[in-house]
């Protein structure tokens, strides 16, 4: 157990730095694209971690991102917001089995398809709600849509191609 929240930890410790450090530096099609792996280590929790540990986590999570970035409060509510979604798509979601509670949502474990749409739920309700909050308006909306989707999109290709590296066949076996 121990080791299980070591690295969880470490891991959305180093995605925040990577975000705030690397990743958040890339601004592709004139800030259109703006990739937010971070949340990758929030999508990554293990089933069984309870709701209110997956928004506590949240919290210190885009407080972290506050930190590093800018302007205080709006990355943190965004992950709050994402920490109360998780769970309501994680059952919205379930095979009619259940999970497996030390199962943690891969796509090695859980199938590209169920990833892709989990991942893409959780992504796509979070960059909405960043974006929106960020703006505070609806006058620019099919821009900010397009910003949310293309957003959206790169951080779904990146949180799929680091399933591949981090997760092997053969360690997901055990």
């Amino acid at each position: 157990m121990l080791q299980l929240v070591i690295a969880n930890t470490v891991r959305i410790l180093f995605l925040v730095l990577l975000q705030a450090l690397v990743v958040g530096r890339i601004q592709l099609a004139d800030g259109l694209i703006l990739p937010y792996v971070y949340i990758f280590g929030l999508l990554m929790l293990p089933f069984q971690t309870p709701a209110w540990l997956v928004m506590a986590i949240s919290f210190f999570t885009g407080w972290l991102m506050d930190y590093f970035t800018g302007p205080v409060g709006l990355h943190t509510s965004a992950c709050v917001f994402l920490g109360f979604v998780i769970p309501l798509v994680n059952k919205f979601l379930s095979p009619r089995e259940g999970y497996d509670s030390s199962q943690r949502p891969t796509v090695q474990r859980m199938g590209i398809t169920w990833y892709v749409t989990y991942a893409s739920i959780c992504t796509f309700l979070h960059h909405g709600f960043l974006f929106f909050l960020e703006v505070l308006r609806f006058s620019d909306f099919f821009y900010q849509l397009a910003h949310i989707f293309l957003s959206a999109v790169a951080t779904m290709v990146l949180m799929v191609i680091g399933q591949y590296i981090i997760y092997n066949t053969k360690s997901t076996e055990q």
